[in-house]
C-alpha cells in the first residue's frame, strides 16, 4: 500500500535525505506537505517533482514568489508559522519532523497531537519539550519513531525485546576531533578545528556540539525520555569508528548491537519503511576492511557537557530547556571567536546556575523559559569577554 508522508524541514539535510529515498521508491510513498523556512525556489522545485498536495514556506514574505513558482500546477501554496502548524494536521500516515531548532516544536507537537506516526529528528524539541512531548505521544496515541542513528539504532536493538528486561541502555559516541587532546591543547583549538568532524558531515553547530560532546548529552536527554528504563541505566561509551550506533544489554547479559556505515539515510530508511524496511543505496559495511573496533569511557572532566545534561535531566523542569538554549548561545559566540573552546561548558554552567524558572507546562511557556535562557546566557557571554 502507498504511505501518505509529510516532510517538515524538506530543504535541509535530513529532509532532502528523506526525499532521495522516496525518489527510490516513488510508488510505495504519496507526498501530502512539504515545508521549508524560506527557500521559496528550493520547495516549490521539490513540490513539483513529488506532486505534493501542499507546500509551505514559515517566512511570510516568500509567499508571492512561492505561489507563482507553483502557478497551474494544482500544488497549494501557504506561508507562516501558523501554516506551517496546520500543514502538520494534515492527515498523513507518516511525518518527518526535521525542522532544526525550537522552531520546530509547534508543528511537531500539532503532529504528534494528530496522532500521526512522526519520525523525529528534530533534537531541541525532545531536549527541551520531552516531557512535554512524551505525554502528548500518550494522549493521542501517536507513535514516535527517533530518526538520530543513536536512538534508531537503540529503537530497532528493541525490537522484539520489552522495555522492562533492559539492563543497561549505551550511547556510542565518536569522541569528536579533541577526543585524544589535554586540557591544555583543546584550550587553544580554533573554530575551523572543532568543525572538522572525524566520520559525519554536519552542519557547523552541530559539529561543536560533537567535539564538546554536548551533542551526546543532548542525546542522553532525549534517550531518557524515549526509552523510559531510568537515568542510572543509561549509558555512553566512546566509540572512534561510529560503526556501532548504540547498544541495549538485557538482563540475561545478552547484548543487541546496531551496526552501519555513518550515513544518515540508513536511520531515516528504518524510520520511513516502519515496521518493514526498503533498499537504499548506502555504502554496506565491510568490517574488515575497518579491521577493528575500539572503546573508551568518556572523560567528563575534559568533556563536562556531559555531566551538565546529566544534572539536568536529573533536575528536571525547565533545566534542560536552559541547557539547550544557552549551548546555542556558547556555540553560536564560539564560532564568532568571542569566547575560547572550554569556555563553552563555562558559559552553559553559568547560565544553568542563574536562570530558575518554574517547569513549563504548555509550549507558551517553554518559549519563555527559552528567551529567559538565552537572555542570560548573554550577560554570562558578556562577563566572559570582559575577562578576556
Amino acid at each position: 500500500m502507498t504511505r501518505s508522508v509529510s516532510i517538515f524541514g524538506a530543504t535541509g539535510s535530513v529532509g532532502l535525505s528523506t526525499l532521495d529515498l522516496i525518489r527510490q521508491h516513488r510508488g510505495k510513498y504519496r507526498v501530502v506537505a512539504l515545508t521549508a523556512n524560506g527557500n521559496a525556489s528550493a520547495i516549490a522545485k521539490l513540490a513539483r517533482e513529488f506532486d505534493a498536495e501542499l507546500a509551505v514556506v514559515a517566512d511570510e514574505s516568500a509567499y508571492s514568489e512561492l505561489k507563482d513558482a507553483l502557478a497551474g500546477t494544482g500544488i497549494e501554496a501557504a506561508a507562516g508559522p501558523q501554516a506551517v502548524v496546520e500543514a502538520a494536521k494534515r492527515d498523513a500516515d507518516w511525518t518527518m519532523a526535521s525542522i532544526v531548532g525550537c522552531a520546530g516544536l509547534p508543528s511537531t507537537m500539532a503532529a504528534i497531537e494528530a496522532g500521526n506516526t512522526v519520525a523525529l529528528a528534530n533534537k531541541e524539541a525532545l531536549v527541551s519539550a520531552g516531557e512535554l512531548m512524551m505525554a502528548a505521544v500518550r494522549r493521542s496515541g501517536a507513535v514516535l519513531l527517533p530518526v538520530d542513528s543513536e536512538h534508531n539504532a537503540i529503537f530497532q536493538c528493541l525490537a522484539g525485546g520489552q522495555i522492562d528486561q533492559v539492563r543497561k541502555i549505551t550511547l556510542t559516541a565518536s569522541g569528536g576531533p579533541f577526543r585524544a587532546f589535554s586540557l591544555e591543547q583543546m584550550e587553544g583549538v580554533t573554530p575551523a578545528q572543532a568543525a572538522a568532524h572525524p566520520n559525519w558531515d554536519m552542519g557547523a553547530k552541530i559539529s561543536i556540539d560533537s567535539a564538546t560532546m554536548m551533542n551526546k548529552g543532548l542525546e542522553l536527554i532525549e534517550a531518557f525520555h524515549l526509552f523510559p528504563v531510568g537515568l542510572d541505566k543509561l549509558d555512553i561509551l566512546v566509540h572512534p569508528q561510529s560503526v556501532i550506533h548504540s547498544m541495549v544489554e538485557y538482563v540475561d547479559c545478552s547484548t543487541l548491537a546496531q551496526l552501519g556505515s555513518p550515513d544518515m539515510r540508513i536511520p531515516i530508511a528504518s524510520a520511513l519503511a516502519w515496521p518493514e524496511r526498503i533498499a537504499t543505496t548506502c555504502k554496506p559495511l565491510d568490517l574488515a576492511a575497518i579491521g577493528q573496533l575500539t572503546f573508551e569511557q568518556p572523560d567528563i572532566v575534559r568533556f563536562p557537557a556531559l555531566r551538565l545534561a546529566r544534572a539536568a535531566i536529573t533536575e528536571g523542569g525547565a533545566k534542560p530547556a536552559i541547557l539547550n538554549a544557552a549551548n546555542e548561545v556558547a556555540v553560536a559566540a564560539f564560532l564568532a571567536g568571542q569566547i575560547k573552546f572550554l569556555e563553552i561548558a563555562e558559559l552553559v554552567e553559568a547560565t544553568l546556575t542563574a536562570c530558575v524558572p518554574d517547569a513549563p507546562t504548555n509550549l507558551d511557556d517553554l518559549f519563555s523559559i527559552d528567551a529567559d535562557a538565552r537572555h542570560y546566557a548573554r550577560d554570562e557571554l558578556e562577563k566572559l569577554k570582559s575577562g578576556h
